[in-house]
């Protein structure tokens, strides 16, 4: 398990919001303005997340930060394979549909990632990054 983990479980369990990670949609009752609206769709929300790389705290390319819930929920046995590398600001699911993938879709992308982590999937993934942001297809 990641070393870290542990100590940010309360923060990211604080900040989930009550419909869960399956119900994301474009009308988000939290995004209140379209400034925000625009920072939500092309992911400028992320961007603070970089010093968390800085520190050495998360990686740029690694599944996405779970909250307890989604682990137990989600990810049941597997959990503990999501949880042995630092959590990412991106990750392959980002950048194969956002948004419009089913939780179902996302999990196993994350133990794909998990599974077959390499630099050339690294490298991949963080090439289609930016055109996936600045397009801000499926982005909410």
């Amino acid at each position: 398990m990641w070393a870290g983990w542990s100590a940010h479980v309360a923060l990211i369990e604080y900040i989930v919001d009550d419909s869960g990670p399956e119900y994301k949609n474009s009308d988000d009752p939290r995004v209140t303005s379209a400034f925000a609206r625009f920072c939500r769709r092309f992911s400028m929300d992320e961007l603070p997340q970089l010093v968390n790389v800085l520190r050495g705290e998360m990686s740029l390319v690694a599944p996405r930060p779970l909250t307890e819930t989604e682990l137990k929920k989600y990810y049941g046995f597997d959990a503990e394979e999501v949880l042995s590398v630092k959590p990412g600001i991106t990750g392959l699911w980002q950048v194969m549909g956002r948004s419009r993938l089913t939780y179902e879709q996302r999990r196993e992308m994350d133990l794909f990632l998990v599974r077959n982590y390499s630099l050339k999937l690294y490298l991949a993934i963080l090439l289609r990054t930016l055109p996936a942001v600045l397009k801000g297809k499926d982005g909410w």
